[in-house]
């Protein structure tokens, strides 16, 4: 039988997770504050679902665009859109983390796993950019051997030679390549710093 140890709180939503503060050890929220639950539940237990997922698969389509030609043209802008979906989500996620977080019993495992959340934003957004980057790239300039991958160049297609655009499809590469496992590997250390926060010693 699982029983949550005292003190140990988190920010995923399980039972440990929302052991109420005493009203004297709470922040009071501003009237126009949001209520982040549903039917008695943190929505961030929802939001986090979805980060978990969007941001690995945004990371996972920038990095196929970026070494497989043949998937380049099936993905398109599906890459940046999805990348875009995931930035949007994690200001909604943290904040509804934070509103959690007022909520429950503070331990250096919570504050840990709070702290840790906002670094994920600046991997998310940068993923998103080279998506963007990396889209607009392949569809208005021909690869190295002349061939569009868009409907349409632009007149600076004309000035950069095929070893010049090559340079630059590999930069634009390496740093897709790198964005996606920052982003991934720190999405990974969050949960896990959320699962730890919540679950440690919590049971027997």
């Amino acid at each position: 039988m699982l029983t949550p140890a005292r003190g140990t709180a988190g920010t995923l939503g399980v039972p440990a997770a929302l052991i109420a503060l005493p009203p004297e050890t709470t922040r009071k929220r501003a009237p126009m504050d949001l209520d982040w639950q549903v039917n008695g539940l943190p929505l961030h237990v929802l939001f986090i679902h979805f980060v978990v997922i969007v941001v690995p698969l945004a990371a996972l389509l920038t990095v196929l665009v970026a070494a497989w030609p043949a998937a380049r043209r099936r993905i398109g802008i599906v890459a940046p859109v999805v990348a875009l979906a995931a930035v949007i989500s994690i200001p909604i996620t943290v904040e509804a983390g934070e509103w959690l977080e007022e909520r429950v019993a503070q331990t250096p495992l919570l504050e840990e796993h709070a702290d840790m959340g906002e670094t994920l934003l600046p991997w998310v957004v940068g993923l998103f950019l080279i998506a963007l980057a990396q889209w607009a790239w392949f569809r208005f300039v021909p690869d190295p051997g002349g061939q569009l991958l868009g409907t349409g160049a632009t007149e600076a297609t004309a000035i950069l030679s095929p070893a010049a655009r090559r340079v630059v499809s590999a930069l634009i590469a390496i740093i897709a390549v790198t964005l996606s496992i920052g982003s991934t590997v720190s999405v990974v250390l969050i949960g896990e710093s959320g699962v730890r926060s919540v679950w440690l010693n919590s049971f027997q």
